[in-house]
This record gives structure tokens, C-alpha cells and sequence, in this order.
């Protein structure tokens, strides 16, 4: 079968990366041996000329389109970022009668909602590399797509419960030639994912939804061998996309011993959970090539962390970012001021602890974003503030009373005299 896999996405937030999950995809169906083309519409100034010359050249029996981001997460005129999805839908329509399958995180949070409003005629929740290529192989043969886990057929219920990999080492990784080019090499950031799954259940994350809530790891051998694999297509730049890369601290600390035994001469990001920090482990980092970290320690006040359900205090933020200054890795600190207790004096002390790290820039967003299936989302119900019967798909915020009006003119305020802060 020949299989069309469309990265739809286009927000470049921090950098331009290329789209991992889709990767995985295509590995996976390439290995049970599937004809593969992919198209990412990332760096493509007219999608829709790239989507007619490829759908008209390689003519495929399946297209698969993977959706990263339902909205900008902004709750001051928040974007739905689906419409331009829903028009490669409409592309893809009119070029192909090939069957259209959606899957990737922000698909996998609204499936149901997603296929509806996007119009395609399934979806994958989920990960993709065991079922997608299942599909495939099902679909060349006509046969019965039930019991295919996590999959949504247009106007009808799940299929079957969705299953998590246990074993990480199993799933294919792709190889540096799955992109012809790759444009831009020395600009490019590959992401790299270790692990998947978090049980630190804060409030208002939906990375267990996604990715459910236990952790599973790739080997330190696997992982650093693919980055070398990587390296030798000319490829420097990494980002490692675990939402928590010191968890746990051995395992982190084993990925860089292993990067500095391959003397591989790369530089990379990583995102830190502000907890179990030590010396040992932002030096390793700092010779094993980490340039920058993103620390998400939300807030600088110590009940407000409590209800975000968050394990670390902020002595522990201090400390974790006195050791990377003290290592020379910059950092790019996150404060999420709004959610439940907020007040105008916890949003001061947030304010005024953030000021007094060691930051090099620091991200603030007003008003958090709710996703189903967080504590977040039962204490707006609690609160009459959404209904139980609402999925969420349109984006709703939770913003404690006071601060309508107040929080904007004070972040206006701090940031005119701060030109490394950021909304």
C-alpha cells in the first residue's frame, strides 16, 4: 500500500523541529512494508501546490494527518489552529479518494471532537505504531478494522480500548534518509523523545491523557546510538522533548554519560522537572552538550504550587537554578498565574520570585488553559464554571475572581522595565 503522512503543523514556537511522532509512524509502516511519502507543511509557503503535486504524484491508497496543536493556549482571543487542518482535509478530498486517518497529540486529547469538526473519515488515539501499520495491513485486505486499539471511525463509537507499548526498544525509530532533504540542516532541532508517560498528575496537564500515566523508557544505548545515527547526517542540534528529563536523576544521568562517551560534539535542550537536581547531574549534562533548559515551575508561591498538585517547593527551583547558572546552561523559566487560589499577593510573590532567579528569559501565561480528565477540570465543574457534559474541544481557561481586569495591567506593567519576559 502507499501511504501519504501529512504533518499538518505550522506553529513555530521556539524553533523549527520536525515532526517525531509522524516519524515514528512512518518507520513503523515502512518496517511492515508499506510504501511511505511524507509531507511536512512546516517550512511549505503554499500547502495546498505541495499537497497537489504530491498527492498526484505517488497517488496513495491512505493518508494519514497528523494534528499536534488544537489551540494557541492564549486565553486573551485564543486561536483554534484546526481550520487549516480542516482545509488540507478539503485538499486532500478533491485530489484523492483515499480513505484520511487522523492521529498525534492534540487528535488523541478530542478524538471524537476532532474527527468531527476535521471531517476525516478515522482516527487514531494514541500511539500510532502498532495500530496504524495494523490498519494498513487490514485495509490492503479489506478486512474487519474491530479491535484495533484506540481507533474512531466517523459517527461511531471507539473500536477498542487504547493500549500503551510497554517496551519502548520494540517500536522502530526512523533513520536519517525518511526525509529526502531536510532543508536547513544546521538550523533544524531534532527532537528526541527517551520516554513516555508521567504519573505526576499536576492539575492542569494533559500529557497523561496523551501519553497515560506510566513512565516508559527507551534504553540509554538505543537512544544515544539513533542521536549518533543522526549526528553523521550533519545533524548537531537536539531536543530532548520529555516533559521531565531528570526523572528519573539515573536515568538521565546514564543518557549523558553514554552522549559523552560517544564524543558525539552535539548541543541540546532539555525541559527539567525543578526536583532531585543535584551537581552530578548538570555537570553530566553540561559535558554531554546541554545548552539550554526550560524549568516549568509555575509558580512562586507555595500553596499555589500545592494545588497544581505540584511535588517540589521552591527552595527547590532556587537551588536547580543555581546549579545550572553555576554550569553556565541558560535557562527559560514558565510561570502559569490564574488557576485555582490565585491571588493579587501569590501573583506578586510569583513575580517577585521569578525576578530573583538566574533566568535568562522567563515565559509567563495568564489563565490556564483546561483539558479533560485533570484535576483542573473537575474543580471548574465543582465550581460551576463549565458544564460536566462539556469535552472542552473549544478552548475554556480558568481565571480565579480578582484578576480579570488586575493581572493583565500588572504583567504589562513588570514586563515594560523587562525586555527577557515574555507573554
Amino acid at each position: 500500500m502507499r501511504v501519504l503522512l501529512i504533518s499538518a503543523n505550522t506553529e513555530k514556537i521556539n524553533m523549527p523541529t520536525l515532526p517525531l511522532g509522524l516519524a515514528y509512524v512512518a518507520a513503523a509502516t515502512q518496517k511492515a512494508g508499506h510504501e511511505v511519502a511524507i509531507a511536512d507543511l512546516m517550512t511549505e509557503n503554499d500547502p495546498r501546490s505541495v499537497l497537489k503535486e504530491t498527492i498526484e504524484g505517488f497517488r496513495p491508497n491512505i493518508i494519514g494527518i497528523s494534528v499536534r496543536n488544537i489551540d494557541d493556549q492564549r486565553m486573551e482571543n485564543p486561536r483554534l489552529l484546526l481550520y487549516p487542518v480542516k482545509e488540507i482535509v478539503t485538499v486532500c478530498r478533491g485530489l484523492s479518494e483515499a480513505p484520511i486517518v487522523l492521529g498525534g497529540a492534540g487528535y488523541s486529547i478530542f478524538p471524537e471532537s476532532a474527527l468531527s469538526f476535521l471531517g476525516a473519515d478515522m482516527g487514531i488515539q494514541g500511539e500510532g505504531e502498532v495500530v496504524f501499520p495494523e490498519l494498513v495491513n487490514r485495509m490492503e485486505l479489506s478486512a474487519d478494522l474491530s479491535g484495533l486499539s484506540g481507533l474512531y471511525l466517523q459517527g461511531q463509537a471507539r473500536q477498542c480500548e487504547r493500549v500503551f507499548a510497554k517496551d519502548l526498544d520494540r517500536l522502530p525509530l526512523p533513520d536519517p534518509d525518511l526525509w529526502s532533504s531536510p532543508s536547513q540542516k544546521e538550523e533544524i532541532w531534532m527532537p528526541v523523545q527517551t520516554r513516555r508517560g508521567c504519573s505526576l498528575s499536576c492539575s492542569y496537564c494533559s500529557t497523561g491523557t496523551i501519553e497515560g500515566r506510566l513512565l516508559r523508557r527507551r534504553s540509554p544505548d538505543t537512544v544515544v546510538q539513533w542521536i549518533a545515527r543522526w549526528r553523521k547526517a550533519r545533524i548537531r542540534q537536539f531536543y530532548f522533548v520529555d516533559n521531565t528529563f531528570n526523572l528519573p536523576p539515573s536515568y538521565a544521568k546514564e543518557i549523558c554519560r553514554k552522549l559523552i562517551g560517544h564524543d558525539l560534539n552535539i548541543r541540546w535542550w532539555g525541559i527539567i522537572y525543578p526536583k532531585q537536581v543535584d551537581d552530578e547531574l548538570v555537570r553530566l549534562m553540561a559535558r554531554a552538550g546541554c545548552e539550554q533548559v526550560a524549568i516549568g515551575f509555575e509558580s512562586g508561591d507555595e500553596q499555589i504550587l500545592k494545588s497544581m498538585n505540584k511535588r517540589f517547593t521552591t527552595k527547590e527551583v532556587r537551588e536547580a537554578s543555581e546549579i545550572f547558572s553555576d554550569h553556565g546552561i541558560k535557562q527559560m523559566g514558565f510561570l502559569l498565574l490564574g488557576g485555582p487560589g490565585e491571588t493579587r499577593d501569590s501573583v506578586e510573590e510569583s513575580l517577585i520570585f521569578g525576578d530573583s532567579l538566574k533566568l535568562d528569559t522567563l515565559k509567563i501565561t495568564a489563565g490556564v488553559r483546561i483539558y479533560p480528565h485533570t484535576l483542573l477540570a473537575k474543580v471548574a465543574i465543582d465550581q460551576g464554571l463549565i458544564s460536566p457534559h462539556n469535552d472542552l474541544f473549544l478552548p475554556r481557561f480558568y481565571l480565579a475572581k480578582g484578576l480579570e481586569n488586575w493581572l493583565p495591567e500588572t504583567l504589562n506593567n513588570w514586563m515594560a522595565t523587562r525586555p527577557r519576559w515574555m507573554i
